[in-house]
């Protein structure tokens, strides 16, 4: 029958439209790591998706439980204008039902009458009701989306599990975000610990040889060797000087970006032409499928890894030559930084030397390994491999 057949036509053209708006939800979610973008767009989606005028999302704040309001779309001025009536220490039914776990299950995300809209004379837009989708992690409570508009219906069983499928989809991108915050937090944490033993090596050493050389000097002076004074305050002027390079390189470093939004291998070509013209060395890049994208962590640990190295190379090896190479398969990520210098043991290198320890470290911070092959007079390379697949 054509009436049939043009409501066969209407439904395909809604589930399609569905599927649309749900695979845009899901690729957005996927590629945002900002929390406030994940929210806000998931709000637009969903209005778009069921005629939704108005929207917005509770979330509990990590650790204390408490929620706060992270997002709204078209909020009615009543609430709008009255920043009190969306506080999340007031009392809020939807919120009180959820934390006491009662709003769980499709058929419980029904019709609620908003407890902040109740006493409301003007300024609703027309709402009285919203719906409220629950935002689970497992078993973890996350928050609560409430939906509503000035015509309310009931929602249907099929919008009722598209609205918990991106509710699913934005619990799994709230996750991520949050991960990906404390991720960049310990990174901050672990940079602050490799600045401190920065510091304790190089900065702090050379400051007590520095107050030595002075002590020495004033002894000299005080036994009328003015000459042998004038030597080692000359030295003091020298490691005062070695000092200051060290404290501005580490600013440097805590400053900077460290591939300035350059992929791996050419964030390294410009770190080893600049290694090669400040330290006055020959020094090669050679890479091996360079142009293989490699998770953002993975880069920064091994470009500070070659850093790290290279520095070490200008300092301690007395070194010709040095060459970096960067291989790259689809199962792990290779640096190496090899050296023509005078070498070392590496097993008698005091404990907790940063120069080792740091790049260990580095490496165990993204599941990778670091290896240093040495012998005096034989020069010194450093490995760095990260897997790219678990196995």
């Amino acid at each position: 029958m054509p009436e049939e057949k043009q409501s066969t036509t209407e439904g395909l053209e809604r589930r399609n439209h569905e599927l649309s708006v749900l695979n845009a939800t899901a690729r957005e979610l996927n590629r945002s790591v900002r929390l406030d973008e994940a929210l806000e767009f998931t709000l637009s989606q969903v209005a778009e998706l069921l005629e939704l005028e108005t929207g917005w999302i509770w979330l509990l704040d990590e650790p204390s439980g408490e929620p706060y309001l992270a997002a709204t779309r078209s909020l009615p001025p009543g609430l709008a204008a009255d920043p009190r009536r969306m506080d999340g220490s007031s009392y809020c039914y939807c919120l009180d039902t959820y934390r006491r776990g009662d709003l769980d299950g499709a058929a419980n995300v029904n019709v609620l009458a908003c407890s902040r809209l109740a006493d409301l004379v003007g300024g609703t837009g027309g709402l009285r009701y919203h719906a409220s989708i629950p935002l689970y992690a497992g078993p973890k409570k996350l928050g609560v989306m409430n939906l509503a508009s000035p015509g309310w219906r009931s929602l249907s069983g099929e919008e009722l599990r598209l609205l918990y499928t991106i509710g699913d989809l934005l619990a799994i991108a709230i996750e991520r975000s949050r991960l990906f915050d404390r991720s960049a937090h310990l990174g901050m944490m672990e940079e602050r610990n490799r600045l401190a033993r920065e510091i304790h090596d190089t900065i702090a050493q050379t400051l007590s040889a520095t107050a030595l050389q002075l002590e020495s000097a004033e002894a000299l002076l005080e036994d009328s060797r003015p000459e042998a004074a004038r030597e080692a305050l000359g030295r003091a002027l020298s490691l005062t000087r070695q000092n200051l390079e060290e404290a501005r390189r580490s600013v440097q470093d805590l400053r900077a970006t460290p591939l300035e939004g350059r992929p791996l291998a050419q964030a390294l070509r410009v770190l080893v032409d600049r290694w090669e013209e400040e330290s006055g060395m020959a020094a090669r890049l050679k890479t091996v499928n360079g142009a293989s994208p490699l998770p953002p962590r993975v880069e920064v640990a091994l470009y500070r890894i070659c850093q790290e190295a290279l520095s070490n190379v200008a300092r301690h090896a007395r070194a010709d030559r040095a060459t970096v190479r960067l291989t790259v398969t689809p199962e792990r990520a290779l640096l190496s930084v090899e050296d023509d210098g005078v070498g070392f043991d590496p097993c008698r290198v005091p404990e907790g030397h940063y120069g080792i320890t740091g790049m260990r470290e580095r490496a165990a911070s993204v599941g990778g390994t670091l290896e240093i092959e040495s012998a005096r007079g034989r020069g010194t390379t450093v490995r760095a491999g990260v897997p790219l697949k678990e196995g």
